[in-house]
């Protein structure tokens, strides 16, 4: 009877090691982006903010998953267990039907990210000009973003502060001579706003998911080609 391949045991090893590392790094870039001030400053005081935290738990969750497929495809192929490979091949084809899906829900979400990040940021520019204490968290984090991508305010530029403006007036200070600077108040302040700086992150971000859930895809297929064809070599043995 026929043997199994070691080409194909451990090529099956392989892979899901490296499967199991990308369930690491997707786990702790996750955890660290759902623990990071910086990227939970933005949206905490907007309405999406339940929304985003949920995206991420989701990404969470993922990670540990791809962790568990890693493990159980790594020990079915070393030791040639034809039970965790019938399980990672099940658990594997059902991430990948899920991964069509939500790939299918992201093309039609796309054509209106726009509207929804518009109507969400126009709705929360308020918070830059009040001064209740609950605003100042959302304040501080669009005060960061402006320093580190050059733009000022969200909608309307420097006006968006109101006050605010006048309590602290380097908060849109043009240092940059290469970027488009405007007056305002007698300051020289980034002509930029930063509605459109955000919107172009999120468009590089939602291609960057594009290109990696396309990637993993390709190599989910592949698990599946390896695991059915090592799960039938171990059976003809």
């Amino acid at each position: 009877m026929a043997g199994v391949s070691g080409c194909i045991k451990y090529s099956m090893f392989t892979f899901n090691f490296l499967f199991w590392l990308c369930g690491i790094l997707i786990l702790a870039l996750s955890i660290w982006v759902r623990v990071s001030s910086d990227s939970q400053g933005i949206f905490n005081s907007t309405n999406v903010s339940s929304s985003s935290n949920a995206a991420v738990d989701i990404l969470i969750a993922v990670g540990a998953i791809i962790m568990i497929m890693g493990f159980l495809g790594c020990c079915g192929a070393i030791k040639e267990s034809r039970c965790m490979l019938l399980l990672f091949f099940i658990g594997l084809l059902l991430i990948l039907v899920l991964q069509v899906t939500a790939g299918i829900l992201g093309a039609v979400f796309k054509s209106k990210s726009d509207l929804v990040i518009n109507e969400t940021l126009h709705e929360n520019t308020k918070f830059l000009s009040t001064t209740g204490e609950s605003a100042k968290q959302f304040q501080q984090a669009i005060a960061e973003f402006q320093k580190e991508f050059k733009c000022c305010g969200l909608v309307n530029g420097a006006a968006d502060w109101g006050n605010n403006f006048q309590q602290d007036p380097k908060l849109c200070e043009c240092l940059d001579t290469q970027r488009p600077c405007t007056n305002y108040n007698g300051k020289q302040v980034y002509e930029e706003t930063c509605i459109s700086t955000i919107k172009d992150l999120l468009a590089k971000s939602f291609i960057i998911v594009i290109g990696i859930a396309f990637g993993l895809a390709v190599i989910e297929i592949l698990g599946l080609v390896f695991s059915m064809v090592l799960y039938c070599q171990i059976g003809s043995k």
